[in-house]
């Protein structure tokens, strides 16, 4: 056997490993997750096969797509975050004092499990927590219902997954700002070009790529929002996502192929969503 041979042989083996744990762990429960959407199941009894049923009471019932308009904070809260997180990066990026101590500090959320994240802004949030007593210090009359208030809630929860993902972003322009040649900035400097302009012209062009992903990754999560809200409130007081429904369709009122069903249309959502979001970078990459 030749080497070249051997090699390919070796690559192939050790390929074989992942794709089979992708298979097995994500593409297999999505084919069941498909199956189980033409049925009527509670989890636990026969499977009926109900066709496109559970599509057409989806499709035919407002309060299952009302909750898509919670999506449009968390939508707005992503670029929020991004334009926070780029802000950010770019500053970090130059020498400053105590530049390791605030990249720490801007990071730091994201090592935090969500759970924690949840309680800790649960007591921060609540009609008498932190943030009201802290208000009241400063003399503000009255008490905001934080969590309570149907028209307050949601930019809560949506303020709360900025600072905890605004990190991650951050990281991530970061690191693709560090991989600019130091050659480029220092012609740049050379040229006396301000760092406005150094930004506009040098490193965000560079940095599309990274920045196209994290608004992939932003725009799905706005769609599939779960922890947060869930931990918080539960999906009260006007702030439940569709995942949340979805969750609340199959494990509390047992609808396990509606559900399936719900997850099926979320997915292709998403999928809808990035690919627009691909084509739209293709046609200005060619401009």
């Amino acid at each position: 056997m030749t080497y070249t041979v051997q090699k390919k042989v070796i690559i192939t083996l050790f390929l074989c490993v992942p794709l089979l744990l992708l298979l097995v762990f994500g593409y297999l429960p999505i084919l069941n997750m498909i199956g189980y959407s033409f049925t009527r199941w509670d989890g636990l009894g026969k499977k009926e096969w109900v066709g496109l049923a559970n599509y057409l009471e989806l499709f035919t019932r407002v309060e299952n797509f009302r909750v898509f308009f919670v999506s449009i904070y968390y939508f707005v809260g992503a670029f929020i975050q991004l334009a926070l997180a780029l802000f950010f990066a770019t500053l970090l990026n130059f020498p400053i004092k105590g530049q390791n101590l605030f990249k720490g500090i801007l990071f730091f959320p994201n090592l935090i499990n969500g759970v924690a994240i949840g309680f800790i802004f649960l007591y921060f949030f609540r009609d008498t927590g932190t943030l009201n007593t802290f208000l009241r210090f400063l003399g503000f009359k009255g008490q905001i219902l934080w969590l309570t208030d149907p028209r307050v809630i949601n930019y809560s929860l949506a303020a709360t997954s900025i600072w905890r993902y605004m990190g991650f972003n951050m990281v991530m322009f970061l690191g693709a700002f560090q991989s600019i040649s130091q050659e480029i900035y220092e012609a740049a400097a050379l040229d006396g070009a301000e760092r406005w302009n150094l930004f506009r012209y040098i490193m965000f062009p560079i940095i599309k790529p990274v920045v196209k992903l994290n608004l992939i990754l932003s725009i799905k999560g706005a769609l599939s929002v779960f922890e947060i809200p869930y931990i918080m409130t539960g999906g009260g007081n006007g702030s439940s996502t569709f995942v949340i429904r979805t969750i609340d369709t199959a494990f509390k009122f047992n609808k396990i192929g509606l559900a399936s069903a719900m997850a099926v249309v979320l997915t292709i959502i998403i999928l809808l969503i990035t690919a627009i979001q691909e084509k739209m970078f293709k046609e200005e990459r060619y401009l």
